[in-house]
């Protein structure tokens, strides 16, 4: 058989260049071993999770380190560890699917996801040899939980503005670290805690490993919080704590760069534990709605509720869609780097930080998406959703955090256009000739002829218009605005909008051009629907961020042919999107879950 050799990406290149289907890794192509990892996480949490969420929430003692310990005697704390340190060496991609897996899990995949992502990985990618020698199995096995203090009362988002201090004692054997942490997952039970502070009156944070019981620890008792309650929240005091001059994690200094680094893979991650939640959430609605009679009738028979069931899976398959892409064309950076001689550890973080852009765009897309199927799972559930004793009063509570997590959503938006123009301003991405040609496509006349009428080339118009747009507004922001650009908060949250709708929204048709050459068309209806739904969702968010970018900024004749220029652009060919809802609502229903 023929093989087609696949292109290298690079990160944020999808909005000036177009990307073969054959190129991207989609969710249907896990092979058995990940679909049986994938198992593995279900059957754990049907076992010993969801039996169990009321004690997690009430945080009984001992409980969670005990679901640790079970998951790390499964192998799940392990999944992404080297073979050398007692893992599996598995790739970014079958990382990302036990997140999803574990998502489900409420305060559980909280507490997971802490210890085996920000709590294991700055140590995995970013110590010596020794250091990983020591800590790495035994946080592999659960033997030892790990936690990440960065945090402080006064430095949130700004993290890099922390007060915590770290001098060396006379004898130059210990760094003495004082200072208070806040909002700590896992503090209550750590062994281990990546620990952000200042040497002296150095500008930026350094990194260290500390061990509780290293002495000078002391706690705030637990947080009460909305929502992830069984998750341990604490503030941790480090009081004159004597730390190892050895177990400096990196170089000084260092310690803000792997903070913004860590935090990549655990924006990607957090929207993968979004989509399991959000599947988990979508099929007990569907259930309910399968099982509920109104009016001499199965609610799942009624318009309304096909609707919601039809847009809560859409969203959360567009999701996905960009997720496992992302996520794959993380793997296949690490193996080109790793090619060229890399180091592991560094290639892995150079790789994530490649995609840095397609992370952001998944955490913020995700924890969206979840917000929106949780609060639409409510409604479908009716009086009963808001009830303590059925499931969606938790799910509705837990989803919260999570635009706040990781980076809030805002900041995220900011990150995305940010990063984007930082690359074309280091000469990686060329914006400037695609903006500057949609530029002078304004002042053409609209070429006119014979509709491309195969299947996707009305979708694949529609898609490239969609990223002209946002490179119509990005460029005449840049111009228009040049030194003030980083204070326009909301115009730059406007074009980051329309970024990410085009990602996602062009993931989604990947993800089913690919479905139909392996499935055939008939086979797809489904996908089909779910993807032109999501793509008019993208069309429409489009052409009112782009309305609200545009009268900010710019006025008279200019303001009206760009308005113009973006009606263009935002055009979509005639489609029956109610229908669609109802045939994806009845496949769903008819399968009793999501069944995408």
């Amino acid at each position: 058989m023929e093989t087609t050799e696949k292109t290298t990406t690079k990160g944020g290149e999808f909005i000036i260049s177009d990307t073969d289907f054959n190129d991207v890794f989609i969710p249907e192509e896990f092979d058995e071993e990940q679909l049986m990892i994938q198992k593995t996480c279900e059957d754990f949490l049907t076992a010993e999770v969801f039996p169990n969420l009321d004690r997690i929430d009430k945080q009984e003692e001992g409980l969670m380190e005990s679901l640790m310990d079970k998951a790390g005697e499964l192998g799940l704390l392990a999944v992404s560890i080297p073979e050398e340190y007692g893992g599996f060496g598995k790739n970014f991609n079958t990382s990302m699917l036990v997140t999803d897996a574990i998502g489900a899990g409420h305060s559980f995949a909280v507490a997971l996801s802490a210890h085996t992502g920000i709590g294991t990985l700055p140590i995995l990618y970013y110590g010596t040899k020794e250091q990983k020698d020591k800590y790495i199995p035994k946080l592999a096995s659960g033997e030892w939980k790990a936690s990440y203090c960065l945090t402080e009362p006064n430095s949130g988002s700004d993290a890099n503005s922390g007060k915590t201090k770290a001098i060396l004692n006379p004898e130059g054997t210990h760094y003495i670290i004082t200072g208070q942490k806040m909002w700590i997952t896992n503090g209550g039970f750590a062994d281990i805690f990546i620990v952000f502070a200042k040497i002296d009156d150095d500008k930026n944070l350094s990194a260290f490993i500390v061990e509780k019981d290293f002495g000078g620890i002391t706690m705030n008792p637990e947080e009460h919080k909305m929502g992830i309650k069984g998750s341990s929240t604490r503030q941790v005091f480090f009081n004159d704590c004597p730390v190892p001059k050895e177990n400096l994690l990196s170089e000084r200094e260092n310690g803000f760069k792997i903070a913004v680094n860590i935090l990549n893979i655990g924006r990607i991650k957090l929207g993968a534990a979004a989509i399991g939640s959000s599947r988990k959430v979508l099929d007990q609605a569907i259930n309910y709605s399968n099982e509920r009679v109104q009016f001499g009738l199965n609610i799942s028979k009624f318009g309304a509720i096909r609707y919601k069931l039809a847009e809560m899976a859409t969203r959360n398959f567009a999701v996905e869609s960009a997720a496992y892409r992302a996520g794959q064309n993380i793997d296949d950076a690490y193996d080109a780097l790793i090619e060229g001689g890399m180091d592991s550890g560094k290639a892995k973080l150079k790789s994530t930080e490649q995609f840095a852009v397609e992370c952001a765009i998944i955490k913020v897309w995700g924890s969206e998406v979840l917000d929106y199927i949780v609060d639409e799972g409510v409604q479908v559930y009716g009086g009963m959703g808001y009830s303590a004793d059925a499931p969606m009063d938790r799910a509705y509570r837990d989803s919260r955090i999570n635009r706040i997590f990781e980076g809030t959503n805002e900041i995220n938006r900011l990150l995305i256009v940010d990063m984007l123009l930082k690359r074309a301003l280091k000469g990686e991405l060329d914006l400037m000739t695609p903006a500057t040609a949609v530029a002078g496509e304004l002042m053409s006349i609209p070429e006119f002829g014979d509709e491309d009428d195969s299947l996707f080339a009305a979708e694949l118009k529609t898609l490239k218009n969609l990223k002209k747009a946002g490179l119509m507004i990005a460029g005449a922001t840049v111009q228009k605005l040049m030194m003030t650009l980083s204070k326009e908060q909301e115009i730059l949250m406007n074009i980051a909008d329309i970024i990410g709708y085009a990602y996602v929204a062009e993931s989604t048709i990947l993800r089913v051009q690919k479905l139909v050459s392996m499935r055939g068309e008939e086979a797809c209806a489904g996908q089909l629907d779910m993807m032109r739904i999501y793509l008019q969702k993208a069309v429409d968010q489009t052409a009112l961020a782009g309305k609200e970018a545009l009268n900010s900024f710019a006025e008279g004749d200019e303001l009206n042919m760009m308005l113009m220029g973006l009606r263009r652009f935002t055009k979509a060919k005639p489609f029956n999107i109610k229908d669609a809802r109802q045939r994806v609502a009845k496949q769903l229903i008819e399968a009793n879950k999501y069944c995408y």
